[in-house]
């Protein structure tokens, strides 16, 4: 704000916005930094949603706007793991717990996803690369 940069301020003000309202929601206590971490990813996603839609009606001017604030939000977040990492733990879950996959194949997906969870922090991986590696994973 003192460098009267207007889409950062207005990107962080937002984002802030975001997480008071999920202070709120849960009134017992406030929300760990892993749940800060989630916010962020998603406002973040919202912002990719609206550039594509932007930029399908021409809206070059609010393409570059809102990839503008993705760059901000970015800055707040740490990198994910990476795809390499991700079937490292999810080989080791497997190894641990063999999953019987004949029976039902969401519910083997939801067991190995809880313990893959259990090992890793949701905030520093992608829920969509998670579920689409399990589910390869599965599968083989």
């Amino acid at each position: 704000m003192k460098e009267k940069d207007s889409i950062a301020s207005t990107t962080i003000r937002s984002v802030l916005a975001d997480v008071y309202a999920a202070d709120k929601a849960s009134p017992e206590q406030k929300v760990p930094s892993s749940a800060i971490m989630v916010l962020l990813r998603k406002a973040a996603a919202r912002r990719a949603d609206s550039a594509l839609q932007f930029k399908e009606a021409g809206r070059d001017d609010l393409v570059r706007k809102e990839q503008q604030e993705i760059g901000v939000i970015n800055r707040f977040l740490p990198p994910l793991l990476p795809e390499a990492e991700v079937d490292r733990i999810l080989q080791q879950v497997l190894a641990e717990k063999p999953v019987d996959t004949g029976a039902d194949a969401r519910r083997a997906l939801g067991a190995v996803l809880k313990e893959f969870y259990a090992k890793a922090d949701r905030s520093f991986v992608d829920p969509e690369v998670v579920k689409r590696r399990a589910m390869a994973a599965l599968s083989a």
